[in-house]
């Protein structure tokens, strides 16, 4: 009689400790650990991940690496590879451009290594930079034993630019017992709305920074709250761009910094935009979604697909375009009826198709074709 194969042991290493690539790896560290995998997570010290990941029963070994590489990439190598040393993993899953960069460089395949992009890194930035980073993941790709994309969209972007890898496609999933309608959830505080007449709250979540168009969205406001004078807009969340948007937002936009939970947010919403410039497959949308909260998003990798067909019409717009951005607030605000409405139609559409614990599974999947596994006996419980 021969005996199951022990689930794999896997170091997840991530730089990002706030905003959505952390609650995807906390969501994936929580699920592996509660089916007995032997879960260790490399990342910086601070932010919310660490304390995210206490009580899970998984390592945590503090990894400290800046957001964009630099003249500290020679040590933060030498420390991944003292903490690769420790854990002596199965399986390492890279999260994101910098750690994906610094797993693939100490490891360069000698174990097998999922990366997952979570967005290209050369998208972030223009001229030499992005000419050096389109380079890089060429080259880097070789070192990836499955390149994970959430999207098709962020698999065709990377073979666009000359990325050849084993590809895998695993969309983002969201924890339906968390992000739920407010009749399904539990004692929730509610947010601290912006003063004012009570009008249409307009919410965006997400890392005050290039990437998520902030600064669109505070351009196309000024013309919304000429045709929609009493609507509010909330920007949840910090980063670097943080004291340049608030010089430039008018009284009606507020400022709620980070918080550890957006739920209630999504909640209190009429509606939740992301105005990104690029993305993968962005958690916030389907987060908010899933709350039963109708979203405007940007048409940038993952968007198109992450939207029930039949809101994309009336839900995509143009990314870097606040005309464009400002018609749609204006268009989808008129009409409460009909928000409440296209928000059940995207709550059932998250329910059904961007459920965590599918996403969760099928990551499991890649780990056990790395390791010439057929089953591992920690996939059943995932997917209950």
């Amino acid at each position: 009689m021969t005996s199951a194969p022990l689930p794999p042991r896997v170091l997840h290493v991530t730089q990002p400790v706030d905003g959505g690539v952390a609650r995807v790896v906390a969501d994936l560290v929580r699920m592996q650990c509660a089916a007995g995998m032997e879960v260790a997570v490399a990342c910086p010290g601070s932010g919310v991940l660490p304390q995210s990941l206490a009580g899970l029963g998984c390592t945590v070994l503090e990894w400290e690496a800046s957001r964009s590489p630099g003249t500290g990439l020679l040590r933060e190598g030498r420390r991944l590879a003292r903490v690769v040393s420790r854990v002596r993993p199965d399986v390492i899953h890279a999260h994101s451009s910098k750690a994906g960069m610094v797993t693939r460089l100490v490891v360069r395949g000698r174990v097998p290594t999922v990366f997952q992009p979570h967005a290209w890194s050369f998208e972030a930035v223009g001229g030499a930079a992005a000419l050096l980073a389109r380079s890089w993941e060429r080259r880097g790709a070789r070192w990836a034993t499955r390149l994970l994309c959430v999207s098709r969209a962020e698999q065709r972007t990377g073979e666009r630019h000359g990325i050849e890898a084993p590809w895998r496609l695993v969309p983002n999933g969201v924890d339906l017992e968390h992000f739920c309608p407010e009749d399904r959830a539990g004692p929730t505080g509610p947010p601290l709305l912006p003063p004012g007449p009570a009008g249409p709250l307009v919410v965006c979540v997400g890392r005050l920074c290039r990437q998520k168009g902030q600064d669109v969205l505070i351009e196309a406001w000024r013309h919304v709250v000429r045709e929609v004078p009493r609507a509010r807009l909330a920007l949840v969340g910090d980063g670097p761009d943080a004291e340049r948007l608030r010089a430039a937002a008018p009284s009606s936009v507020s400022f709620a910094g980070a918080v550890d939970d957006p739920a209630p947010w999504y909640r209190a919403a009429d509606l939740v935009v992301l105005p990104s410039r690029w993305e993968g497959m962005a958690l916030a949308p389907l987060e908010a979604m899933a709350c039963e909260s109708p979203v405007l998003v940007t048409d940038v990798d993952g968007a198109g697909e992450s939207l029930p067909p039949q809101l994309a019409p009336r839900c995509l717009i143009p990314p870097d375009d606040p005309v464009s951005l400002a018609r749609a607030l204006v268009r989808l605000l008129s009409d409460s009826a009909d928000l409440r409405e296209m928000g059940r139609v995207a709550g059932r559409h998250v329910r059904t198709h961007h459920d965590v614990r599918r996403t969760a599974a099928a990551i499991v999947d890649v780990y056990g074709e790395l390791l010439g596994l057929e089953t591992i006996d920690c996939r059943e419980p995932i997917t209950k």
